[in-house]
């Protein structure tokens, strides 16, 4: 990689936009100008109605993701920096978190510390067979925090805790188990497998993924009965879009239907 290289890279096939982290020589670590341009990119795919998949990359085959970068945080001493940094990596997160389309982490090889907290802040993750997993902030005298937050909604309790008082690495194996990846596959198959399964979901009608994610994670922070309450206030309007409406009709004509980008 070369000092003019990008460090963030974005090709569209379809439907589907695959984002790639381009700092192999440093671990695809989050500098802080890594975490603007992801940021800057996921604000573009905010808005952009033609997209309905989003996969998250890591170049190379070594190492999705190793967290933030520390020779970047060793040269600053200030605090404030520190703080500022975790902030704007968090907005970050709940941006990708916010996204209309459907974001599915493509992890083949270690994903550790803010790595590991992307996969468990994207919708979906599918592995390799030798990636894995780790949030060792605790090996080096700290903790990870803003990993914590996410990877603690996603396992259980006792699971969370294990991964982020040890900080040992675990197996692509082991991550499924515990809910951490939806899948995993050999990694000569892991592209085919991605690619599979980003079509079937952007086959979709746009809205009712777009819907659909905003409401999955809105009603998890409730309360059943509230999220019964909130659910129950969008039935309405969902069905009375132009999407529900031509899903509808086509089931019961026995057609494929035609799905507006609104």
């Amino acid at each position: 990689m070369t000092a003019d290289s990008p460090i963030l890279t974005r090709r569209d096939r379809g439907a589907i936009a695959y984002v790639t982290l381009e700092r192999p020589t440093a671990g695809n670590s989050l500098s802080s100008g890594l975490i603007r341009a992801l940021q800057a990119e996921f604000d573009r795919l905010m808005n952009d109605r033609s997209k309905r998949v989003v996969v998250l990359c890591g170049s190379g085959s070594r190492i999705f993701c190793a967290g933030h970068d520390l020779a970047e945080f060793q040269e600053h001493e200030d605090p404030a920096f520190h703080e500022a940094i975790s902030r704007e990596c968090s907005t970050m997160m709940q941006t990708m978190r916010r996204l209309p389309q459907i974001v599915i982490a493509r992890v083949d090889g270690v994903a550790t510390a803010a790595g590991c907290q992307l996969v468990a802040v994207a919708d979906l993750a599918v592995a390799s067979d030798r990636s894995r997993f780790a949030t060792p902030g605790v090996n080096i005298g700290f903790w990870c925090w803003t990993p914590m937050v996410p990877i603690s909604r996603n396992l259980a309790p006792k699971h969370a805790m294990q991964m982020l008082v040890t900080g040992e690495m675990i197996s692509a194996r082991r991550a499924l188990e515990m809910g951490l990846v939806n899948e995993i596959h050999p990694a000569e198959e892991l592209d085919a497998a991605i690619d599979r399964l980003a079509d079937l979901i952007a086959s979709k009608s746009g809205y009712s993924l777009a819907s659909g994610k905003a409401g999955f994670w809105t009603q998890l922070e409730m309360s059943e009965s509230q999220a019964y309450d909130h659910v129950c206030g969008q039935v309405a309007g969902h069905i009375a879009h132009p999407d529900a409406k031509e899903g509808i009709s086509a089931f019961l004509e026995k057609r494929t239907p035609v799905w507006s980008n609104s």
